[in-house]
């Protein structure tokens, strides 16, 4: 099929190009290749020695913008002064009941320990408060600890806390052998999950390294060349959590960027040298020298790498737009990693690789033949004779590789993104068994209570009876709902009495009453029985009601903070924006792609595709973790019910642009070839012969990547990683190399309307220096 020649007359084929400056850049890499390389690696070096701890200044509290949850927060902080706007609950087992003397007498101990801490900003107990919430079913009790750090996160508490518990068990255990002292609440459990992370990094790395280094020498027999794509993924990973962490002195960024670092910062760092160090490769064996290889490589890689990254980078900057800080922490991690990785590849491993010459086959394994134009002839022979097949039978390779991949991508209608059902903790950490014995006491509430503040327009609650009975009927009427285990509130401690309210200590007036006397906290503690994705819904349902028909006072107002309502928040706020991020996602790569190919139906069929693999790798991802069909093997025994709100809009953005890598490739080295002269049945062939091993390769190499993160601790990632590792295999076996060879052949010339095959395209300016 041919595109009609009037579409030429017009003038379309010369609307759209890449932007003139970047070919002028590319030109003036090349001119200056070896300076260029020399500051790029003179800046990594100086970056370097701030990657080493930026976890610490990374956050696992998720903060969601402009949210009623986090007003909440401020409300508490500034118009309260609440001593436990952060606050962590000590867990204690072992001593004589709290409302006994002896008990009475060991918990006086821990809590003036604890007022003593640095950073602690305020403790209540049953000493303090004589509420049976404090008396746990079997013995126990807790004590709420208020946290006010200076000096970092409050997350940063939590190690000294630990030692001080430690110390106050080794001071109780000769009278009381079986006391045990644990930290849990949203801090310990958000530093528990920081180290999960952390060793998730770690284990990922010691499992994806040697892995990667075998494929990759699979994939190259030397040494050397397999050396050079890895270095670089280490180095972007390296600068890339230097630059995050220096950024989180200001602004808040979350513990996943360490992880979406390493994931991608290898993938794709390794991805884009990969191709760079192939075009040298096959240079050399042309019988260029060192320095004339690297040019020629630099030139054909570095457009196609131009463009791979940018429309990554455009699904990363979509994810800018939540006001999620984990959601904006991706984004600019993925960003980074993504600039970098097509930096390094494109200044300091052209430089390497002009150095090394054919000492790039150094190192070569006893199984492989020298590197030469023979062997390289060879290489190819089997995927232009595949390439051929799908040529011949088109709309066959169609229906059978469409069929099954459009069935995997109708499960993903069945999405659910609500709070996932089970214990997905870190079941080693303290905090989380902490939590589990919280729950056996039935006192799991205080952990997940939800954080109700109540402003009326005019009535003091202090100060009038009118107020303060509204603030009393309101606390029992959410007491007498079964999903409710207690609410404690001004009122319900000073037992409805509004003369004892002079009685209370100053610690917890500022608690629960705002300093001038028009709000109010209530502390709504969930009933056990009563789930994560229930305790949202009852957020919901609360702020549906209203103040004014909770309260029946007109101008009244009702808001909503604590985790359910953070929960609520998250997923409102996710669900909201998945739209526009995937609209902005697909319109940016579209943008990119026009510019890169000059061909409206490339770009559309890529855009096509992608969406394809996108909904596959969705459909897999509910079938495993949703549905738990299979998912015991990845650590996750049962069903989670639900996905993570996160998984999906950040999973879009990320599969978006990585599955953009192979279409940008094997349309690249297609296109290329027809502008050499040869038809569309010879150049799809030709192009699949080029690039199908490399993508093969580079394929491997991040599902490898990719599926090492799915067995870590940490189900976010665990999700995000089966999604990505997912979508990767799908996309370089049945999209790029059966739908994707076989639409180019259907499409024909219109493959390259408007101007595809224009050759008149500027390329890098290359000059005499350009060899020096």
């Amino acid at each position: 099929m041919r595109a009609p020649k009037y579409f030429d007359a017009i003038g379309v084929s010369h609307i759209i190009y890449l932007p003139a400056i970047l070919y002028d850049i590319m030109g003036l890499m090349h001119v200056r290749r070896l300076w260029v390389a020399g500051v790029v690696l003179v800046t990594a070096i100086a970056l370097l020695p701030f990657s080493f701890h930026a976890e610490r200044h990374l956050e696992t509290a998720t903060r969601v913008e402009g949210s009623e949850a986090e007003s909440v927060r401020q409300e508490l902080a500034s118009r309260f002064r609440s001593p436990f706007v952060d606050r962590v609950v000590l867990v204690i087992q072992g001593l004589p009941p709290a409302d006994s003397d002896e008990g009475a007498q060991a918990l006086a101990t821990i809590v003036a320990a604890l007022r003593q801490e640095p950073g602690v900003s305020g403790v209540v107990s049953h000493l303090e408060l004589r509420d049976p919430i404090f008396l746990g079913r079997g013995g126990g009790t807790f004590v709420l600890v208020g946290l006010a750090s200076t000096e970092g996160p409050v997350e940063s508490l939590v190690p000294k806390l630990h030692v001080l518990a430690t110390s106050l068990e080794d001071q109780l255990r000769p009278r009381y052998p079986a006391v045990k002292l644990e930290l849990t609440g949203e801090i310990p459990l958000n530093f528990d999950i920081r180290k999960a992370s952390a060793d998730d990094v770690r284990r990922g790395e010691s499992l994806v390294i040697p892995a990667t280094l075998a494929l990759l020498l699979v994939a190259f027999g030397s040494l050397v060349a397999a050396l050079i794509p890895l270095a670089v993924g280490q180095l972007a990973i390296a600068v890339t959590l230097a630059i995050t962490g220096l950024l989180a002195h200001r602004w808040h960024l979350s513990i996943l960027v360490q992880n979406l670092a390493t994931m991608l910062g290898l993938g794709l760092g390794i991805d884009y040298a990969l191709l760079m160090v192939s075009r040298f490769r096959e240079a050399i064996s042309a019988g260029h020298d060192g320095p004339a290889a690297s040019v020629i490589a630099a030139r054909q890689a570095g457009r196609t790498l131009l463009i791979s990254a940018s429309t990554v980078a455009i699904g990363f900057l979509a994810l800018l737009t939540v006001p999620i800080s984990e959601i904006r922490s991706i984004g600019i991690a993925g960003f980074l990693v993504a600039g970098l990785s097509v930096l390094l590849t494109n200044t300091l491993v052209p430089a390497v690789l002009a150095l090394l010459g054919s000492r790039i086959d150094l190192g070569r394994m006893p199984f492989t033949p020298k590197l030469d134009s023979t062997r390289a002839a060879r290489t190819g022979i089997r995927w232009r004779r595949w390439g051929r097949v799908i040529v011949a039978h088109p709309w066959l390779a169609l229906v059978l590789a469409g069929t099954p991949l459009l069935l995997l991508a109708w499960q993903a209608t069945h999405l659910d993104t609500s709070v996932p059902r089970g214990d997905w903790l870190p079941p080693a950490a303290e905090s989380v068994h902490a939590l589990h014995t919280l729950e056996q006491m039935d006192r799991a509430g205080v952990v997940q209570s939800l954080r109700v503040v109540l402003e009326l327009p005019t009535d003091s609650i202090a100060q009038t009876d009118a107020g303060w009975n509204v603030l009393d009927r309101l606390t029992k009427q959410l007491a007498s709902d079964p999903r409710c285990a207690r609410v404690i509130s001004i009122t319900s401690i000073a037992e409805s009495n509004r003369s004892s309210l002079s009685s209370l200590s100053r610690e917890t007036r500022r608690t629960f009453l705002s300093a001038d006397g028009r709000a109010a906290l209530l502390e709504v503690l969930p009933a056990a029985s009563v789930s994560l994705r229930d305790q949202v819904n009852w957020v919901r349902e609360l702020r549906k009601t209203g103040a004014a028909a909770l309260t029946g006072v007109p101008g009244a107002s009702l808001t909503i903070g604590g985790i359910p309502a953070l929960n609520a928040d998250y997923q409102t706020i996710v669900g909201d924006r998945f739209s526009s991020v995937a609209a902005l996602v697909v319109v940016g790569t579209l943008l990119a792609l026009l510019g890169g190919f000059r061909s409206l139906f490339a770009a559309v069929k890529a855009i096509v595709l992608n969406l394809l693999s996108v909904a596959a790798s969705f459909g897999a991802l509910v079938l495993v973790f949703q549905d738990g069909r299979g998912s015991s093997l990845l650590g996750v025994p049962g069903g989670t019910g639900s996905i993570f709100p996160l998984v999906p809009i950040v999973a879009f953005a990320i599969v978006f642009g990585l599955s953009m890598d192979y279409e940008v490739f094997l349309v690249a080295r297609v296109l290329e070839a027809r502008r050499s002269g040869l038809s569309e049945a010879d150049a799809i062939p030709e192009g699949m012969a080029r690039t199908a091993g490399l993508i093969t390769s580079a394929a491997a190499i991040m599902i490898v990547v990719f599926a090492a993160f799915t067995f870590g601790n940490f189900l976010v990632v665990k999700m995000i990683g089966f999604t990505l590792a997912v979508a990767v295999f799908i996309d370089a076996t049945l999209v790029r190399i059966v739908i994707g060879p076989a639409l180019l052949r259907v499409a024909g010339d219109w493959n390259w309307w408007p101007g595809g095959l224009d050759t008149t395209s500027r390329e890098p300016t290359t000059t005499a220096a350009s060899r020096e």
